[in-house]
């Protein structure tokens, strides 16, 4: 068991384009604009802000970023897995540690699901189609549904 997330956390950490971290500010969206080569468009909802990237691969990333200017969470659809490393800066550790820990296996070709007292992380998908989101807990802002992200 210890081998499998061991093998996964590897693929998912592999080179891949930067994203936003979490936990950090929205200046970082420009950055992922520039790093993929996308479109930005960015919209104001009740409660966050929300940027779309959109690359010429297909990959659209979306941002969520809070009222105090931190982005409180990620969501992914591309033809390959977003840098991990990258998307969760510090808190890629946590996520390790609950993977290596964790047993049973989810079984083939379900989603990976991870919760943590810290933050939620759910991907999913097969080659040239992988979807996903993760979010830090208490940077969802008051009156917002985790929801939003799926």
């Amino acid at each position: 068991m210890k081998t499998s997330a061991a093998a996964l956390m590897f693929l998912v950490l592999r080179t891949a384009p930067a994203w936003a971290v979490l936990g950090e500010y929205e200046s970082s969206v420009g950055v992922d604009r520039q790093i993929l080569r996308g479109t930005d468009s960015e919209e104001v909802r009740q409660g966050y802000k929300l940027h779309q990237i959109t690359a010429a691969d297909g990959s659209v990333v979306k941002e969520f970023v809070s009222p105090a200017g931190l982005v409180f969470g990620v969501a992914w659809q591309a033809p390959r897995m977003p840098n991990l490393q990258q998307l969760l800066g510090s808190n890629i550790t946590e996520l390790q540690v609950t993977l290596q820990s964790r047993t049973p296996r989810p079984p083939s070709g379900a989603p990976l699901i991870v919760r943590t007292p810290k933050l939620v992380f759910v991907s999913g998908g097969h080659m040239r189609s992988f979807h996903g989101y993760v979010y830090i807990r208490r940077l969802v802002p008051g009156g917002v549904s985790p929801e939003v992200m799926r």
